[in-house]
């Protein structure tokens, strides 16, 4: 009788390699190859970049919140401070479904300026939903964390991506992006603003890139610039790498003047 024959698995089929650390290069390629392939097939030329707090309520949410609260079922300061903050996530919506407008509007080939979150909830699913009701194409970049359910329901589907390796996620961040919008939020936020001024500082990023930083009564109670700047640590100049704004029509002008004067005519990713 013949004995059955044994056949391995490929290599590039074989789960368990692909788990093991020895694999991780390979895990690590194609969090940059599998994206980019992605893009190409979609036309994404470049994106502009929401951040902000996953904790962000709607309005209709931190309502509900402040009534259950009310009602026995919650704390009611911290329910009327969610119901303060929850006017970033409907300013964000309104912020991204303008620019996606307008981004619509634009003549040539492929997509330009496409809405692009980190994919979870908060400010990240605002964005994501105010290009959807613009009837605009968006990007969701998530992460797997142990704590948090990504992939909110606003993504384009075709332009949903799941992330093992922070920095694979903040390089596609980072590559595609024409313009950034910081809405206040926690460590996340605060990580990702300081990488981008980090990287403009340095000139290791050096494409124009303007930043809005929206909501100062939070943002200047969280980082005090002009005290840096008092000690030496930064240069007065290094202030001006970012834009202080507090409205969505301030914000939306800011931005789409400065992609209009300095990236129209430079599509495509670039640092």
């Amino acid at each position: 009788m013949d004995e059955e024959r044994c056949v391995p698995p490929k290599a590039y089929h074989n789960g368990d390699f692909l788990d093991h650390p020895t694999a991780r290069p390979i895990r690590i390629l194609s969090e940059y190859l599998e994206p980019q392939k992605r893009f190409e097939e979609q036309r994404i030329k470049d994106t502009i970049l929401f951040f902000g707090s996953a904790r962000t309520l709607s309005r209709e949410q931190a309502l509900a919140e402040l009534d259950a609260a009310k009602g026995g079922q919650g704390d009611i300061e911290r329910a009327n401070i969610q119901l303060e903050m929850s006017r970033y996530y409907e300013e964000t919506r309104e912020l991204a479904a303008r620019l996606t407008e307008w981004s619509k509007g634009l003549k040539g080939r492929g997509r330009r300026f496409v809405v692009c979150s980190g994919g979870g909830p908060g400010i990240m699913e605002a964005a994501n939903r105010g290009a959807s009701e613009a009837k605009g194409e968006n990007v969701g970049l998530c992460i797997s964390l142990p704590f948090e359910t990504s992939n909110n329901p606003y993504i384009t589907r075709k332009l949903a991506f799941e992330f093992h390796y922070f920095f694979m996620r903040k390089y596609w961040f980072l590559y595609l992006a024409k313009a950034m919008v910081i809405m206040p939020g926690g460590f996340g936020t605060l990580d990702e603003l300081m990488e981008a001024l980090t990287l403009i500082q340095t000139h290791k990023m050096v494409k124009r890139m303007p930043i809005v930083l929206y909501g100062s009564d939070y943002w200047n109670n969280v980082i005090n610039f002009e005290t840096m700047v008092k000690y030496g640590l930064i240069d007065a100049a290094d202030v001006d790498l970012f834009h202080p704004s507090d409205g969505v029509e301030e914000a939306f002008e800011y931005i789409t003047t400065e992609l209009s004067k300095h990236a129209i005519d430079r599509p495509g990713a670039e640092l």
